[in-house]
């Protein structure tokens, strides 16, 4: 039994730094570690749960599929199962979710271009406190 909820897209106010607004959920959902690196990686096109997992170094198969249900359920991911044996199922960007990967691309970039200064400001940062902690 498929329930539908229909919402007025303009009738709703968001408010991200409110308790209790749902973006809050969406966007604990879309920030993931696992997410980040599942929406930045179909941004090169559809691709299989296999596939997925070789290209998100790390991640279990429980976290992957996890991920991808919570995305999907979200409108971000499309999920194709093909009625064939072995069972082949695709995953890929919806309309909704190709703007989004795009935005985490472009974050995910840009950290991977700071990394030397981050990682100097961490260093940075140990030092001085493991200098507070001796006097």
């Amino acid at each position: 039994m498929q329930v539908s909820v229909e919402v007025e897209p303009r009738s709703l106010i968001a408010d991200t730094f409110t308790a209790d607004c749902p973006t809050r959920t969406v966007l604990d959902n879309v920030t993931s570690r696992w997410a980040v690196l599942v929406l930045w990686a179909l941004l090169d096109g559809t691709m299989r749960f296999s596939d997925l997992r070789r290209r998100v170094g790390g991640v279990s198969e429980k976290m992957l599929a996890q991920t991808l249900q919570r995305l999907e359920r979200d409108g971000f991911v499309h999920r194709l199962a093909h009625p064939v044996i072995p069972p082949r199922v695709d995953y890929s960007l919806t309309p909704l979710g190709e703007p989004a990967a795009r935005q985490i691309a472009g974050l995910t970039s840009w950290l991977e271009g700071q990394l030397p200064a981050v990682l100097a400001a961490r260093a940075s940062y140990d030092a001085n406190r493991a200098a507070g902690a001796s006097r």
